[in-house]
């Protein structure tokens, strides 16, 4: 008879390990609490017009064809991609914004144009940031994070120093212009530390960014969730959705099954792609690994604030991924990791996906999505949102030359109350447990629990890191440390 795994949660990590674990011959059901899978790579549907809720960066299109191929699929079979040209654009001021286009000898170019001398350093950097992610997405973050030694190759002995340097010296070591610093500093802020707070290693985000590109599936990212959940129920995956979890099942300290909606739902083995601490909360505290106090010393990703927009008409200045970098980035960082707080001038991001895909907004309208980071566990009221949504619509409006106000057809806002209550999300974080020295591979919570037999985790708050690739990882390390226990 086949063994029966119950996964909790439906994000990247828990449809990408269900895919493993079914076809490992496991007969896999997936709870997912809301409405609709995806966990935080849900949608929003309202008024013809089409939002992303969470991710909407596609990079390192390796990953991707990687966890495919593991099932002799493409992505091609699933969905389209397009890669963005410009990728994105930085503002720095009023009608002051430096474009990254969709090559590296394009955005050498920029560079130079910038900083004379530049495009050398520029290059070299790259190469160096290629190295790295050669190293680190084709081997290192396989790995389960099981031992210290996983980190140890005859590659990584090279690299040694680069574990102990971080982002920020070596970018402004090389790159007087604040400009072009700040655009090589900024891959990193999707590990969700301070780039004075990341290993050097992780300059191989720079190579993901300039030496792959952006790119954006044909209706959203959604559509990756759609086809890794269509892969996963072609391999006999069962999927509940309104499901959540009450309890982790545990008897003579080995987990049984989960209880959703008062109904107890026996299996073999738990994994839980949920919030790593909330699923913790799952258990009786006799069998939780990690204390309060252990993540509340956690160095967490940043909460966001959210807006997705409908405006009636074309927006024009702004690419289909735009920075706004026109106030101080470090005074920003501060008031994410410092001194938590709501910052006074935000940096934002905003998405025009429908700039790329007419299927995002309705003929001669726009889909606007901007997002401000925030320091996890910051009080969240509605009088906030609105503040900050002035601050930075009106901001928007003087950057880019435009009146947009009178054009916003709706409005919605998500924000740390929300991850809190869509997602059970510790302290509201939207990207899990930042990558930094001493929260990375081994350091990082454990995939399998230490004292619960047939307990499992995956996601952003485990191994490797916050991030849709990582996530698609995780999912895989899970299912090959499942089926190793179980042969064992």
């Amino acid at each position: 008879m086949k063994q029966t795994i119950s996964i909790i949660g439906s994000g990247f990590s828990s449809l990408a390990a269900s895919c493993y674990l079914a076809k490992a011959g496991y007969e896999v059901t997936v709870f997912e609490k809301n409405e609709t899978i995806g966990g935080r790579a849900r949608q929003l549907k309202k008024e013809g017009f089409i939002f992303d809720i969470g991710p909407t960066w596609y990079w390192m299109p390796d990953v991707f064809e990687r966890f495919f191929s593991d099932f002799n699929k493409t992505p091609a079979e699933y969905y389209s991609l397009e890669k963005l040209n410009p990728a994105y654009s930085v503002y720095f001021g009023k009608d002051d914004f430096i474009t990254i286009e969709d090559t590296l000898e394009k955005i050498v170019k920029a560079f130079e144009a910038e900083e004379k001398g530049s495009s050398i350093k520029l290059k070299k950097f790259i190469d160096q940031a290629k190295s790295n992610y050669d190293i680190a997405i084709k081997d290192l973050v396989y790995n389960p994070g099981v031992s210290p030694l996983e980190l140890i190759t005859p590659e990584t002995i090279k690299k040694v120093n680069q574990f102990f340097g971080n982002i920020k010296n070596d970018v402004r070591k090389e790159f007087k212009n604040d400009r072009l610093a700040k655009i090589l500093e900024f891959p990193v802020l999707f590990l969700g530390a301070k780039p004075s707070d990341t290993p050097s290693f992780y300059s191989f985000m720079n190579y993901a960014d300039f030496g792959l590109g952006t790119f954006h599936p044909k209706k959203g990212m959604y559509q990756v969730i759609l086809a890794i959940a269509t892969m996963a129920q072609e391999l006999g995956v069962s999927i509940k959705t309104n499901s959540p979890i009450e309890k982790i099942i545990v008897k003579d300290n080995k987990a049984t099954g989960v209880i959703s909606k008062g109904t107890t739902y026996y299996s073999d083995i738990v994994l839980s792609g949920a919030d790593y601490h909330h699923s913790e909360t799952l258990l009786d505290k006799t069998h939780r690994q990690y204390s309060e106090s252990y993540w509340n010393k956690k160095t967490f990703a940043p909460s966001s604030l959210l807006f997705y927009i409908g405006f009636d008409k074309k927006l024009k200045n702004v690419n289909h991924h735009t920075l706004f970098f026109d106030v101080d980035f470090d005074v920003h960082a501060q008031a994410i990791y410092d001194h938590p707080k709501w910052p006074d001038k935000p940096l934002f991001y905003a998405s025009f996906p429908s700039m790329t895909d007419r299927h995002a907004a309705p003929e001669n309208m726009e889909a606007g999505i901007f997002l401000i980071p925030l320091a996890p566990g910051l009080k969240d009221t509605p009088e906030l949102r609105e503040s900050y949504y002035e601050k930075i619509i009106t901001r928007f409006e003087n950057l880019t030359s435009q009146k947009v106000k009178a054009h916003v057809i709706f409005k919605e806002s998500f924000c740390i109350n929300d991850f809190i209550k869509d997602y059970n999300s510790y302290k509201g974080n939207a990207y899990g447990m930042a990558n930094t020295l001493l929260q990375t591979a081994f350091l990082r919570p454990k995939l399998k629990s230490k004292k619960v037999k047939n307990l499992f985790f995956t996601g952003q708050l485990t191994v490797p890191g916050p991030g849709v690739p990582p996530a698609l990882i995780s999912g895989k390390l899970v299912a090959d440390l499942i089926v190793k226990h179980h042969k064992n």
